[in-house]
Protein backbone atom coordinates (compact mmCIF):
# COMPACT_ATOMS: atom_id res chain seq x y z
CA UNK A 1 0.00 0.00 0.00
CA UNK A 2 1.36 3.59 -0.97
CA UNK A 3 0.84 6.87 1.05
CA UNK A 4 0.57 10.12 -0.21
CA UNK A 5 3.74 11.96 0.26
CA UNK A 6 3.27 14.79 3.37
CA UNK A 7 6.72 16.64 3.12
CA UNK A 8 4.41 19.11 3.13
CA UNK A 9 3.35 19.40 6.75
CA UNK A 10 6.80 18.98 8.20
CA UNK A 11 7.10 22.72 8.38
CA UNK A 12 4.55 25.18 8.52
CA UNK A 13 1.80 24.74 5.56
CA UNK A 14 -1.67 26.19 4.35
CA UNK A 15 -4.70 24.92 3.94
CA UNK A 16 -7.07 26.59 1.05
CA UNK A 17 -10.62 25.96 1.34
CA UNK A 18 -12.54 26.95 -2.04
CA UNK A 19 -16.34 27.60 -1.54
CA UNK A 20 -17.49 27.60 1.99
CA UNK A 21 -21.01 26.55 1.37
CA UNK A 22 -22.88 23.86 1.40
CA UNK A 23 -19.40 21.05 2.17
CA UNK A 24 -17.18 24.16 2.24
CA UNK A 25 -18.49 25.55 5.58
CA UNK A 26 -18.74 21.85 7.73
CA UNK A 27 -14.71 21.25 6.39
CA UNK A 28 -13.79 24.83 7.32
CA UNK A 29 -14.87 24.32 11.14
CA UNK A 30 -13.83 20.66 11.05
CA UNK A 31 -10.18 21.48 9.83
CA UNK A 32 -10.16 24.15 12.87
CA UNK A 33 -10.37 21.43 15.43
CA UNK A 34 -7.69 18.89 13.75
CA UNK A 35 -5.03 21.58 12.08
CA UNK A 36 -1.69 21.57 14.23
CA UNK A 37 -0.48 25.10 15.19
CA UNK A 38 1.71 25.58 12.22
CA UNK A 39 -0.98 25.45 9.91
CA UNK A 40 -2.58 28.51 8.53
CA UNK A 41 -6.31 28.64 7.47
CA UNK A 42 -7.62 30.35 4.56
CA UNK A 43 -11.44 30.40 3.23
CA UNK A 44 -12.01 31.32 -0.46
CA UNK A 45 -15.79 32.54 -1.41
CA UNK A 46 -17.43 35.41 -3.17
CA UNK A 47 -21.23 34.44 -2.68
CA UNK A 48 -22.93 35.94 0.74
CA UNK A 49 -25.11 34.30 3.03
CA UNK A 50 -29.16 34.17 1.84
CA UNK A 51 -31.75 33.04 3.82
CA UNK A 52 -32.04 30.07 2.32
CA UNK A 53 -28.52 28.70 3.23
CA UNK A 54 -29.63 29.13 7.24
CA UNK A 55 -31.30 25.22 6.76
CA UNK A 56 -28.48 23.70 5.77
CA UNK A 57 -24.95 25.41 5.69
CA UNK A 58 -22.75 26.19 8.16
CA UNK A 59 -24.05 29.98 9.21
CA UNK A 60 -26.44 32.02 11.33
CA UNK A 61 -29.19 34.18 11.38
CA UNK A 62 -26.69 37.43 12.19
CA UNK A 63 -24.41 36.78 9.59
CA UNK A 64 -27.37 37.36 6.71
CA UNK A 65 -26.03 39.56 3.90
CA UNK A 66 -22.47 38.71 4.68
CA UNK A 67 -19.46 36.99 2.56
CA UNK A 68 -19.96 33.79 3.77
CA UNK A 69 -16.07 33.07 3.77
CA UNK A 70 -15.65 36.23 5.69
CA UNK A 71 -18.68 35.58 8.42
CA UNK A 72 -16.94 32.10 8.63
CA UNK A 73 -13.19 33.41 8.95
CA UNK A 74 -14.40 35.49 11.69
CA UNK A 75 -16.76 33.91 13.64
CA UNK A 76 -14.30 30.50 13.78
CA UNK A 77 -11.58 32.88 14.70
CA UNK A 78 -13.24 33.48 17.84
CA UNK A 79 -14.59 30.39 18.42
CA UNK A 80 -11.43 28.53 18.24
CA UNK A 81 -8.66 31.31 19.01
CA UNK A 82 -6.95 31.04 15.85
CA UNK A 83 -6.18 32.84 12.82
CA UNK A 84 -8.77 32.42 10.22
CA UNK A 85 -7.57 34.30 6.51
CA UNK A 86 -10.52 34.47 3.63
CA UNK A 87 -10.88 36.05 0.45
CA UNK A 88 -14.15 37.44 -1.23
CA UNK A 89 -12.60 37.25 -4.49
CA UNK A 90 -13.55 34.25 -7.37
CA UNK A 91 -10.97 31.61 -7.41
CA UNK A 92 -9.35 33.07 -10.61
CA UNK A 93 -8.54 36.02 -9.07
CA UNK A 94 -7.54 34.53 -6.10
CA UNK A 95 -3.59 33.37 -5.22
CA UNK A 96 -3.45 29.66 -3.61
CA UNK A 97 -0.44 29.60 -1.34
CA UNK A 98 2.27 26.59 -1.08
CA UNK A 99 3.06 24.24 0.71
CA UNK A 100 -0.15 22.89 1.86
CA UNK A 101 -3.83 21.56 0.59
CA UNK A 102 -6.50 23.19 -1.46
CA UNK A 103 -9.77 22.06 -0.37
CA UNK A 104 -12.29 21.97 -3.29
CA UNK A 105 -16.00 22.39 -1.99
CA UNK A 106 -17.23 24.11 -5.67
CA UNK A 107 -20.35 23.05 -7.14
CA UNK A 108 -19.48 23.87 -10.97
CA UNK A 109 -17.03 23.36 -13.58
CA UNK A 110 -15.89 26.84 -14.60
CA UNK A 111 -14.72 27.12 -10.79
CA UNK A 112 -13.02 23.58 -10.93
CA UNK A 113 -11.24 24.91 -14.05
CA UNK A 114 -10.06 27.69 -12.14
CA UNK A 115 -8.57 25.79 -9.28
CA UNK A 116 -6.68 23.29 -12.09
CA UNK A 117 -5.09 26.26 -13.82
CA UNK A 118 -3.58 27.67 -10.64
CA UNK A 119 0.57 27.86 -11.67
CA UNK A 120 0.89 25.41 -8.61
CA UNK A 121 0.21 22.80 -10.27
CA UNK A 122 3.41 23.41 -12.60
CA UNK A 123 6.12 24.41 -10.26
CA UNK A 124 5.72 22.58 -6.98
CA UNK A 125 5.59 18.83 -5.35
CA UNK A 126 4.32 20.04 -1.95
CA UNK A 127 0.86 21.08 -2.40
CA UNK A 128 -2.64 18.67 -3.05
CA UNK A 129 -5.99 19.12 -4.05
CA UNK A 130 -9.10 17.77 -2.41
CA UNK A 131 -11.35 17.84 -4.57
CA UNK A 132 -15.21 17.62 -2.96
CA UNK A 133 -18.74 16.77 -5.45
CA UNK A 134 -21.95 15.95 -3.99
CA UNK A 135 -25.32 14.81 -5.55
CA UNK A 136 -28.40 14.19 -3.95
CA UNK A 137 -27.45 11.37 -1.56
CA UNK A 138 -23.87 10.44 -3.00
CA UNK A 139 -20.39 12.26 -3.55
CA UNK A 140 -16.77 11.78 -4.30
CA UNK A 141 -13.87 12.99 -3.56
CA UNK A 142 -10.37 13.37 -5.30
CA UNK A 143 -7.23 13.55 -4.95
CA UNK A 144 -4.68 14.88 -6.97
CA UNK A 145 -1.92 17.41 -7.96
CA UNK A 146 0.05 16.86 -11.43
CA UNK A 147 -1.48 18.69 -13.91
CA UNK A 148 -0.60 15.54 -16.77
CA UNK A 149 -2.81 12.67 -16.72
CA UNK A 150 0.85 10.71 -17.84
CA UNK A 151 2.19 11.27 -14.22
CA UNK A 152 6.09 10.79 -14.25
CA UNK A 153 7.96 7.46 -13.71
CA UNK A 154 8.62 8.16 -10.27
CA UNK A 155 5.41 9.03 -9.22
CA UNK A 156 5.51 5.80 -6.95
CA UNK A 157 8.54 5.01 -4.78
CA UNK A 158 8.33 1.06 -3.64
CA UNK A 159 10.74 1.45 -1.41
CA UNK A 160 9.55 4.28 0.69
CA UNK A 161 6.01 2.74 -0.20
CA UNK A 162 4.80 6.48 -1.45
CA UNK A 163 2.92 8.54 -3.86
CA UNK A 164 4.31 11.80 -5.07
CA UNK A 165 2.14 12.59 -8.29
CA UNK A 166 -1.96 11.74 -8.84
CA UNK A 167 -3.56 13.72 -11.71
CA UNK A 168 -5.37 16.44 -10.58
CA UNK A 169 -9.18 15.55 -10.30
CA UNK A 170 -10.33 17.50 -13.59
CA UNK A 171 -7.93 14.57 -15.25
CA UNK A 172 -9.02 11.57 -12.77
CA UNK A 173 -12.66 12.45 -13.61
CA UNK A 174 -13.03 15.09 -16.63
CA UNK A 175 -16.86 14.98 -16.08
CA UNK A 176 -16.56 17.24 -13.23
CA UNK A 177 -15.66 20.29 -15.51
CA UNK A 178 -18.98 19.86 -17.23
CA UNK A 179 -21.12 20.80 -14.48
CA UNK A 180 -22.82 23.68 -15.38
CA UNK A 181 -23.57 26.53 -12.54
CA UNK A 182 -26.47 25.51 -10.40
CA UNK A 183 -29.96 27.58 -11.42
CA UNK A 184 -30.80 27.18 -7.54
CA UNK A 185 -28.18 26.92 -4.52
CA UNK A 186 -27.97 23.71 -2.34
CA UNK A 187 -30.70 25.20 -0.08
CA UNK A 188 -33.08 25.50 -2.61
CA UNK A 189 -32.41 21.91 -4.11
CA UNK A 190 -32.77 20.53 -0.82
CA UNK A 191 -36.50 21.80 -0.63
CA UNK A 192 -37.24 21.02 -4.11
CA UNK A 193 -36.06 17.00 -2.84
CA UNK A 194 -32.79 17.36 -5.33
CA UNK A 195 -30.41 17.33 -2.13
CA UNK A 196 -30.43 15.29 1.21
CA UNK A 197 -30.38 17.33 4.37
CA UNK A 198 -27.12 15.97 5.71
CA UNK A 199 -25.25 14.71 2.38
CA UNK A 200 -22.95 18.33 3.05
CA UNK A 201 -22.57 17.14 6.88
CA UNK A 202 -21.16 13.65 5.80
CA UNK A 203 -19.07 14.51 3.01
CA UNK A 204 -17.48 16.76 4.96
CA UNK A 205 -16.38 14.92 7.81
CA UNK A 206 -14.89 12.15 5.05
CA UNK A 207 -12.63 15.56 3.89
CA UNK A 208 -11.76 16.04 7.20
CA UNK A 209 -10.50 12.57 7.65
CA UNK A 210 -8.82 12.72 4.34
CA UNK A 211 -7.14 16.04 5.11
CA UNK A 212 -6.11 14.32 8.78
CA UNK A 213 -4.52 11.43 7.42
CA UNK A 214 -2.48 13.38 4.60
CA UNK A 215 -0.95 15.42 6.94
CA UNK A 216 0.08 12.55 9.33
CA UNK A 217 1.18 10.71 5.96
CA UNK A 218 -1.12 8.20 6.14
CA UNK A 219 -3.45 8.50 3.29
CA UNK A 220 -3.64 5.99 0.97
CA UNK A 221 -6.69 7.17 -1.31
CA UNK A 222 -6.60 8.60 -4.59
CA UNK A 223 -10.83 8.56 -4.97
CA UNK A 224 -13.39 7.79 -2.49
CA UNK A 225 -17.09 7.62 -3.26
CA UNK A 226 -19.75 7.67 -0.91
CA UNK A 227 -23.37 6.38 -1.39
CA UNK A 228 -26.14 7.38 1.80
CA UNK A 229 -28.54 5.25 -0.31
CA UNK A 230 -26.58 1.96 0.21
CA UNK A 231 -24.75 2.97 3.67
CA UNK A 232 -21.61 2.51 1.67
CA UNK A 233 -18.18 4.57 1.33
CA UNK A 234 -16.11 3.15 -1.35
CA UNK A 235 -12.04 3.76 -1.39
CA UNK A 236 -10.06 3.20 -4.80
CA UNK A 237 -6.23 3.04 -3.55
CA UNK A 238 -3.37 5.41 -4.99
CA UNK A 239 -1.78 2.57 -7.11
CA UNK A 240 0.51 2.45 -10.24
CA UNK A 241 -2.48 0.07 -11.66
CA UNK A 242 -5.13 2.57 -10.67
CA UNK A 243 -3.54 5.57 -12.07
CA UNK A 244 -2.67 3.23 -15.36
CA UNK A 245 -6.64 3.08 -15.78
CA UNK A 246 -6.91 6.36 -15.93
CA UNK A 247 -4.45 6.79 -18.30
CA UNK A 248 -6.05 4.24 -20.34
CA UNK A 249 -9.27 5.53 -20.32
CA UNK A 250 -8.51 9.17 -21.28
CA UNK A 251 -6.55 7.87 -24.37
CA UNK A 252 -9.29 5.89 -25.73
CA UNK A 253 -11.93 8.66 -25.22
CA UNK A 254 -8.87 11.22 -27.05
CA UNK A 255 -9.04 8.33 -30.30
CA UNK A 256 -12.75 8.47 -30.52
Amino acid sequence: MYTLNNSFARGRFTVTVVGCGGTGGFVAEGLCRILPPRADLVLVDHDRVEEANLGRQNFTRTELGCFKSEALAKRLAVRFARPVAYSILPIGMARIITPGLVIGGVDNGPARRDIAEETVWNRFLDAWWVDAGNGDNFGQILIGNYRRVDIPHQSFSLEERKCYFLPLPTLQRPDILAQRPPERNCAEAVVAREQGPVINQAMASIVIEVVRRIIEGTCSWMQLYLDLEAGTLSPVLATPEAVAKIIVKRKRKERR
